[in-house]
């Protein structure tokens, strides 16, 4: 880890309004013994908002998947010499048995809905969500209905570990979990939309340049309104304001890593006015370039 990040204390777990559930050793081995529930069924699960400073590496990975759904902030997750990036409306589902190492970012402390499971079905529907190009990112329409089933997961757990209680809460995490593997499948309406999936991984891959949304919306051969409209569907930003702040983003990374001046930066990143960068660094993060400089790189 880079000893930057080693000079502030990280944190695996007490944020405020945190939701935890923590099942006995003798509750999940009922559940591994229920018909019902044998074949999938969750050992913890929990919901962290705004999750400053958050952060948990496992050298010997978990004997569980880690589902990982991001509804506000950002994230990272590790494995190996991957990194994958967790914004809001997107999800990811660790392997088991496999060292990895997430966290929150500072600037943007991501809200998590997170769960751990296994069984035979879990390795099927890990399977389903990983298909023949591994592990990644994938993006998910924002859905209230899909938030309440998860907590509703949770107060039911809360209540009680009888034996139909857990039948339920498995039998709906299992149902959660697939409304996001076969939400392609249940949800055409949504991929209508992959070209905006397609539009922020080019916005990513050009970063430190500017495009004009209708550049934007030509690439993805789409009108302009469509395509505004599509975007702020899917990530309840505009296209301009979305890129401003993967540039924001990528710029607190050359701040806190690098030894860049913030002019270098903001030329490096396309701002051609030092000034307006700077009233939208602050916008976005809270500080200035120059405050945050000074507060994570002591």
């Amino acid at each position: 880890m880079n000893t930057k990040e080693e000079s502030v204390k990280k944190i695996k777990e007490g944020f405020v309004g945190q939701k935890t559930i923590l099942l006995s050793a003798l509750t999940k081995k009922q559940a591994a013994k229920n018909e019902l529930t044998s074949k999938f069924h969750l050992t913890e699960m929990g919901y962290y908002p705004l999750a400053h400073l958050h952060d948990r590496e496992r050298e010997e990975g978990s004997s569980q998947y880690i589902l990982l759904y991001c509804t506000e902030g950002s994230g990272y997750v590790e494995m190996g010499t991957n990194r994958y990036e967790l914004t809001p409306n997107t999800y990811f589902i660790i392997p088991k048995n496999r060292p990895h190492h997430y966290g929150s970012y500072q600037s943007q402390p991501w809200s998590i809905y997170w769960a751990h499971f296994v069984g035979e079905h879990a390795d099927l529907i890990y399977e389903r969500y990983a298909d023949k190009n591994g592990p990644d990112i994938r993006p998910i329409p924002y859905d209230k209905k899909r938030i309440d089933e998860f907590n509703q997961i949770i107060s039911i757990l809360e209540n009680s570990h009888h034996s139909r209680e857990l039948e339920i809460a498995n039998i709906s995490l299992f149902h959660f979990i697939a409304s996001l593997v076969y939400n392609k499948e249940t949800n055409p309406a949504f991929y209508d939309m992959d070209a905006i999936s397609s539009s922020i991984a080019f916005m990513k891959q050009n970063i430190h340049d500017f495009f004009s949304i209708e550049e934007l919306a030509r690439q993805q051969n789409l009108s302009v309104s469509h395509y505004s409209k599509l975007f702020k569907i899917k990530t309840g930003h505009s296209p301009v304001q979305y890129f401003n702040q993967l540039k924001v983003h990528k710029s607190c990374e050359y701040l806190y890593f690098s030894s860049r001046s913030i002019k270098e930066i903001c030329a490096e990143l396309g701002f051609e006015d030092p000034y307006y960068f700077s009233r939208l660094f602050k916008k976005c993060t809270g500080l200035s370039p120059s405050n945050y400089k000074a507060q994570y790189k002591k």
